[in-house]
């Protein structure tokens, strides 16, 4: 099981992925149907399960997050984000980045609110910088020390740069 680090602390994740990435994916029966999800319990899913089976999601007891790849663009799900109180941005490689965007659109243009997660490829080194796009939860790679992997996020003082978690530049707060 991988580690969550989930607002600067390390915890059990209580969700439920439904995903091929997790290992924990639905199969398509025979009749070419998706076959039932459990009636409850907070479950992770795949933007095309959403898309297949979201009013179904929604008439369950239980939580719904949504895990969007890399490719997957939030424009999409824009008008329905207060549906979801989680959601999920892969990182499938070490150098992909295309999640840092992924999360400051969410966060910036389209206003999420919710829990926003990093997973995959989620390494010590990548924790300030998503912290910065807006993620406030982590699902480590294996093999990595999530308490080795919380002294990232005080590896760096100061920021050049306005970011979600700062939208000052640091010129105009020196200025101020």
């Amino acid at each position: 099981m991988a580690v969550l680090i989930k607002q600067r602390r390390v915890i059990a994740d209580s969700w439920q992925p439904l995903d091929p990435a997790s290992g924990c994916w639905l199969q398509v029966q025979e009749d070419g149907l998706l076959p039932e999800f459990p009636a409850d319990g907070d479950l992770l899913v795949p933007l095309a399960l959403w898309r297949a089976r979201g009013d179904d999601l929604l008439q369950r007891r239980g939580r719904v997050g949504l895990r969007l790849g890399p490719g997957d663009d939030p424009a999409a799900i824009a008008a329905s984000l207060e549906r979801f109180a989680l959601i999920a941005v892969d990182f499938p490689k070490f150098g992909d980045g295309r999640g840092y965007s992924i999360a400051r659109l969410l966060r910036e243009r389209y206003g999420y609110k919710g829990e926003l997660r990093a997973v995959g490829e989620v390494a010590r080194d990548h924790l300030h910088a998503m912290a910065q796009c807006g993620f406030d939860a982590f699902q480590l790679r294996a093999g990595e020390d999530p308490q080795e992997a919380l002294k990232a996020f005080g590896d760096f003082s100061e920021h050049y740069q306005a970011t979600t978690a700062q939208p000052q530049p640091l010129f105009r707060r020196r200025r101020a």
